[in-house]
Formats: structure tokens, sequence, C-alpha cells
């Protein structure tokens, strides 16, 4: 299948020739014809040169495998983690011509002035900054000529090694066709920047008031709507740079950069709380790149292009999941984790509770500041991913987010803790569950609830009585596998009758062998002996036939 699509594609011969180069055994033994076994991955750091030689669009693949730690073991996801391309910029008279394809007036009337060395480089884009002619500071993130095409050659490929995949165990336990179609719609969704402005417009929206932290503090960029295409992305410029090589001066604390730093590290932790918690839809690629320090002393969140969604379900299992993790649970630990993901096969479940408490009991002697919050999250999941239990993909995104999260705090306080911080506003959610937004309205409500059930109880207990003493009082059982079990039961008793027909034919045959001396009678005992015979023989093949000799 590969070798015949390398000699009509070039590029997917390039993929070939790369893949071979880097020398992975199991692509080795598929392109050559040998049965591949289970598909093993190469080392971490194989798999990042291929993915890095293959271009940007097998890095931005890369990048998405890194928020899945359901899928992939720790080192992978460590090395992934870091894995960004190498891409030098385009050159400003491709750019400029993207641009101009896609404003709707001319370029000269549109902008003042474009800088046309990029502040920045990536996979799929480039930024730019820009002066409208208003006046306005903004960005321009330009998506990289010719990318589209590449794309859909590669994504081709992509659903090609996933098909290949899928015919094996492994393939068929993680549904490795559902995998290639979910990473090929992640990678065109890049691809449309009013896809990215709308998260940006939401995320915006959801983080301008909170109970939890100074919104005012906490700044997410401004869409011009009236220029933004699916190619081109302009927003406000925000000045400063990326929070952790800023110089964080503590105007806000006397002069103090430590309390504004911890200050920022609290900030950050409980925006992302209230997106993941509350709103369900939060920030998937909080990376040290994305989060910037402001001149005036704000916090930016950039590059909105890749989210999560929670519905409530699922964000109150995951709560009562970091509860429970934090708790150093197991046995809740394993119930919640079947919550959140039921199993698509039976799994030994005690097994997973014997492994989540080996897990969790590394940690009991330790303080709570001492935990890698992260890195526990990360184990958590590896576990259940041991145990065959698939986890959702926007848990594997939340896991990196918090991983991200927590990497950035510790830099800026290495006393920074995540349990402790996150327990005061966990309590906080519990108690809004418990009792709603108005506590006076929740006691209202219950009470009308049991002044209702007060009025119709003694109707319903006399409807009861009056089905009882009439005897028109119906129960509707079902039980499950049930027609199975009879089933077994009517195979059995028909064996046991069987057994005593041909008990009996063996016993009358013989009594009359042996009372009867007159030949002309003495046949009827051997016909019987033949009939019991025979009838024997059948059962005793069809015993054997059902595997149920034992």
């Amino acid at each position: 299948m590969f070798i015949r699509l390398a000699q009509t594609s070039s590029r997917q011969g390039e993929i070939a020739e790369v893949v071979l180069r880097n020398g992975w055994g199991y692509m080795r033994r598929l392109l050559t014809g040998g049965k591949p076994d289970e598909p093993k991955l190469p080392p971490p750091a194989v798999l990042r040169n291929i993915l890095v030689e293959l271009g940007p669009v097998y890095v931005k693949l890369g990048q998405l495998l890194s928020t899945r730690p359901d899928l992939l073991p720790a080192e992978y996801i460590e090395t992934l983690t870091e894995l960004q391309a190498e891409v030098p910029p385009v050159d400003w008279t491709e750019v400029e011509v993207v641009i101009r394809q896609q404003l709707r007036q001319p370029l000269e009337m549109v902008f003042a002035h474009i800088n046309s060395q990029p502040v920045a480089a990536g996979s799929i884009a480039q930024t730019h900054r820009a002066t409208l002619k208003n006046g306005q500071e903004v960005a321009l993130k330009v998506q990289r000529p010719g990318l589209e095409n590449v794309i859909e050659q590669d994504t081709a490929l992509i659903r090609l090694v996933a098909e290949v995949v899928a015919q094996t165990e492994f393939g068929q336990y993680y549904d490795t066709m559902a995998l290639a179609e979910e990473f090929t719609q992640a990678l065109r969704s890049e691809l449309d920047f009013t896809q990215e402005a709308s998260y940006t417009d939401q995320l915006r929206n959801n983080l301008a008031s909170s109970r939890w932290f100074d919104s005012k503090l906490l700044v997410v960029p401004q869409i011009n709507w009236d220029l933004t295409t699916k190619r081109l992305l302009v927003m406000e410029w925000l000045e400063g740079g990326p929070l952790l090589s800023a110089q964080i001066s503590g105007d806000r604390h006397g002069g103090d950069p430590v309390i504004e730093r911890r200050e920022i590290s609290t900030l950050l932790l409980r925006a992302f709380f209230q997106q993941i918690c509350l709103d369900g839809f939060f920030h998937a690629d909080p990376h040290p790149g994305n989060v910037f320090y402001l001149n005036d002393g704000r916090v930016a969140l950039l590059d909105c292009g890749m989210v999560g969604r929670l519905d409530p379900r699922t964000q109150q299992i995951l709560l009562e999941l970091v509860l429970a993790i934090v708790n150093l649970d197991a046995q809740r630990c394993t119930q919640l984790t079947l919550q959140l993901a039921p199993p698509a096969q039976p799994i030994n479940r005690a097994q997973l509770e014997v492994e989540f408490d080996r897990l969790l009991r590394r940690y009991y002697s330790r303080s709570i500041s001492e935990v890698n919050f992260s890195k526990l999250v990360y184990e958590v999941l590896q576990v259940a991913r041991q145990n065959k239990v698939r986890i959702p993909g926007n848990l594997g995104l939340c896991a990196k987010a918090i991983a991200n999260l927590e990497a950035i705090a510790r830099t800026l306080d290495p006393e920074f803790n995540i349990p402790n911080k996150l327990r005061p506003m966990m309590t906080e959610v519990f108690q809004r569950q418990l009792v709603g937004e108005d506590p006076l309205v929740a006691v209202l409500r219950t009470a009308l609830d049991l002044k209702s059930l007060s009025l119709q109880s003694p109707r319903q207990v006399e409807l009861l009585l009056d089905q009882v003493t009439s005897e028109t009082l119906q129960w509707n059982l079902a039980i499950r596998d049930l027609d199975s079990l009879r089933r077994t039961f009517d195979a059995s008793a028909n064996r046991l009758s069987f057994s005593i027909v041909v008990g009996s034919l063996i016993i009358g045959a013989a009594i009359i062998s042996s009372n009867v001396q007159v030949n002309r009678v003495y046949w009827i005992s051997d016909v019987l002996f033949a009939a019991a015979s025979l009838m024997g023989l059948w059962l005793i093949v069809s015993i054997l036939r059902s595997g149920r000799l034992r």
C-alpha cells in the first residue's frame, strides 16, 4: 500500500524516505512486505526527529499528540511537549501577496505601516506588527503560503497509516481511524483563523468577570473582525514579552517583584480553574510563549487556536477526581475514572484499584508541597491507559494545560503548590453546587418540593393500597441476560432427561434379557440395547462438541 503511494506521489515518497532513513523497524518491515507485529513506536528522540523532518504539518501533529497522555507513555509526552518547528520566516514579498489577497481594500488604504520583519514565525503562520490608518497598533497573523496543499497530502497519508494500524489489536482498541480524523480536523481548524478569532472572543468574554481574580489584570486581545479572514488574523497589539523572560517590576507591591510573581501565579491558577471547572471552555496551550507580561503589569493569554471543551457532567466528575487525587484516595480514583470513561471491554476493576493505590502510596509520606501535581495527574492517566481505559481526548488537553500552568507557576514561585491553592476554590464550588448561587432560593425550592410531596403522598399511598387489596398490582421486572440463563437451564434439563431415558432403556433391556428365555421375545432386548447405545453415543458427542465436559 505504501509502495503504491510512493510511486504515485512525490510527497508520500519523501515521507517514506524520511521514516526509513530514521530507522523505524516496524515501518521498515511494513514497507518491505514483511508481516508486522503489533505497532511499536520509535524511541521518543527518533519520533521527534521524524516529525521535524517531515515538516510543519507533522510538527503540529506531534504537538497534538503531546496533549494525549492517555495514548502515549510519559517519556513521549515530555519529548513532544518541547517540539517546535525550526521554520525560517517566509519572505515578505510572499507574505504581502497573501495579505493583499485577503483584504477587501488596497493594502495602502488599510495600513499606515507594516513591519516586514516578523516578530514570530511558526509552522502554520507568522506574525507581523502593523499600524492601521486610524493609528491603532495591531498584530497580523498571516498563514504561510501553499500550506493547504501540503496539509491535504499529509492528512491523506495520516489516514492511510491509521487504516493500516487499524488492522491490529492496538488499532482496533484505540480506534486509530477516529483518532486520525480527530487530528486532521484539528489541523484543518487551525488553518481557519476565523475559528481562532471566535475562540479568542469567547475566552475574553468568559474571563471578563470573575469572583476569584481581578479580571482587569488578565487580558485577551481584541479581534478586528473587519479585517480578519480565514488566512489573516488581525488583533490588537499588546506591548510586552513572554512572562518567564520579562522583568517583573513589582510596582503594585512597593517594588517587591517576589510578591508580584506569587500574585501572577495565583491569578493564572484561578483563571484556569474557572475555565476548566466552571466555563467548560479553556485555553489548551498555555505554554510560556503564549503567556505575556505586559508593560503595564497585566498578564495576557495569546494564541487561542487550541481550546478544550468539557460538558457539565465531565466537569463535575473531573472536579471530584482532582479532590480524590489530592486526598490520595485510590478507591475513589478508580470509581471516578470508570465514570469518566466507561470501558469498551471488561476490565479488572480490582487490578485498576491496586495500581492506583500503588501509585498514590508513593506520595503518602510526602508533604503536599513536594508533590508535582501535573506529573501525578499524568501518572493517573497512564495507569488508566495501561488498564485499557479509554480516557476522552479533552482530558488529555486538560492535563497538558495543567502541566504548562504548573511549570510557569513554579518558575515564578518555587513554593507554589496547586493542591493548597485549589482547596478553597473547590470547597466554594461544592458549596455552590449544594445550595446554589442563592441559599435562600435553594431552601425555598426544597420547601416547595417537600410541600408538594406531603400533599401528593397520601393520595399515592391510597392508590397503592387499592391496587394491593384488589389484586391488580403488577410488577414489571427486567433482568438482563435472563434468556441466555433460561436456555442454559433448558439444555441441562434436556440432557438430564435424555440420560434418564437412555438409562431406562439399558435397565429394561437387561431385565428382559435375564428373565425371558423365548428366542422370539429375546430380540426385544437387543433392539433396546442398540437404541440405548446410539442415543448414549449421540449424547456424548453433543456434550463434547459443546466444550462443557468439565
